[in-house]
């Protein structure tokens, strides 16, 4: 199918254009108006600057509705020449993000399966969505991060996600459609108004339209300039973050307690970001700065999920969970073939410095080892962990090697901190 020139042809065509050469661009089809159409404009770009081009379609599984989604998604990729693959996601409407978090996180799990390192996505949210996004996050009191709802190119984990669309209206959308003959599914979900997003779609942006006849548009203008803020204060963060040692998961506290609350929930939230973990909600950020404050030379434990924050030793620690060995775990070992634990491959070896064969016992640390060192002879383990300065909560969850009734080595899947005589790592 050829399609006459227009200016949403020159949207995607110009989306393609920053496309890096020969990476593969994915459609994320659902077979509604938007995808459809994001779809049919890729695919006439694609033909005039050939590029590869698949489509990717998430089959929830919530609704009777879901195999006409797939069967239409099918007839319209085989009908435009795309190749369609299909994901299908488990949903637990009853699980902490509800039925609309869940199935977002489904969706965004299964474009990571799909979606190869150094691919582009495209998704096919407009204008309205945006401002339906930014009136969402504004209602939950979120900061510039929220407020800046979608943003239209956004790198994560060596994939791109791009929204060609997210400048046009929806009106614009389907009036192209209409153009073009194009035939798309309606999902009987988008009706229901119990749902927040169709609340706003179908009652709230409707009545601020009948006064502010461009009020969508105003929404996502006030979405592209808390994004551009949010951008400054990364880079705020960032330096601040570098002028602190630039270490994401430990800062110093006193450095840290000298800046204002602002700058020091901003500091936070940006070394969470380094580090992958999750931001903790507002009010575990409150309890932890105020524990900061009030505990200075305590040890401070604010747990959120996803992430932990510890002070020690003058220092605050932000951390993923710390994922314990089961308590009955026990494995023999050679010491030089690959290994799993439960925490993962240990990552070298252990053998007796005169090259004799032995065969080790791996077991979690419960407490009482003793360890024989060079020069120094059987040490409390316990004393040794102190000594060497590892935090309280690191000296849980280590891994004890053991020949015979004498522990040999201790340390984690990473290393082994230390070896008794006659034991080397590597």
């Amino acid at each position: 199918m050829s399609l006459a020139p227009s200016s949403l042809q020159a949207t995607i065509d110009s989306a393609l254009a920053q496309t890096p050469p020969g990476c593969g661009v994915w459609v994320a089809l659902s077979g509604g108006l938007d995808s459809a159409l994001l779809l049919t404009l890729a695919a006439e770009a694609c033909r005039r600057h050939p590029r590869p081009l698949r489509a990717l379609h998430v089959h929830h599984g919530l609704q009777a509705a879901g195999d006409d989604f797939e069967r239409h998604c099918r007839w319209l990729c085989s009908r435009l020449g795309v190749p369609l693959f299909v994901e299908r996601a488990a949903v637990d409407a009853k699980a902490g993000l509800g039925l609309e978090g869940e199935a977002r996180a489904a969706r965004h799990a299964a474009f990571a399966r799909r979606v190869g390192a150094g691919e582009t996505l495209w998704l096919a949210q407009h204008r309205d969505d945006q401002a339906e996004t930014f009136l969402l996050a504004a209602l939950r009191g979120a900061g510039p991060r929220g407020l800046a709802a979608m943003p239209a190119v956004h790198d994560l984990a060596g994939r791109r996600r791009v929204r060609p669309l997210l400048d046009v209206s929806r009106a614009a959308l389907e009036a192209e459609a209409r153009r073009l003959n194009l035939a798309w599914v309606e999902d009987p979900s988008n009706a229901d108004t119990a749902l927040d997003r169709n609340f706003l779609r179908h009652r709230a942006l409707p009545l601020l339209a009948e006064r502010w006849p461009h009020a969508a548009a105003g929404l996502a203008r006030s979405a592209a300039h808390a994004g551009e803020a949010d951008g400054l204060l990364e880079e705020f963060a960032a330096e601040d973050l570098a002028r602190l040692g630039g270490e994401p998961s430990c800062l110093p506290l006193d450095a840290l307690l000298a800046r204002s609350a602002p700058r020091r929930r901003l500091l936070i939230r940006h070394c969470l970001e380094r580090r992958g973990l999750p931001r903790p909600p507002s009010a575990r950020l409150a309890t932890l700065l105020d524990q900061l404050e009030a505990r200075r030379d305590a040890e401070v434990r604010v747990a959120w999920v996803g992430a932990e924050a510890r002070v020690w030793r003058g220092r605050l620690y932000l951390l993923a969970p710390a994922v314990p060995l089961p308590a009955g775990w026990r494995v023999d070992w050679n010491g030089r073939a690959p290994l799993v634990t439960p925490l993962g491959p240990l990552e070298c070896g252990l053998c007796r410095q005169d090259g004799r064969p032995a065969t080790l016992t791996l077991a979690p640390r419960v407490g009482g080892e003793r360890l024989r060192l060079a020069g120094r002879g059987r040490r409390d383990l316990k004393r040794l962990l102190q000594e060497w300065g590892l935090p309280p909560w690191e000296r849980t969850g280590l891994i004890v090697a053991w020949h015979g009734d004498d522990a040999v080595a201790v340390g984690r899947p990473s290393g082994w901190l230390a070896c008794a005589e006659g034991w080397r790592s590597g």
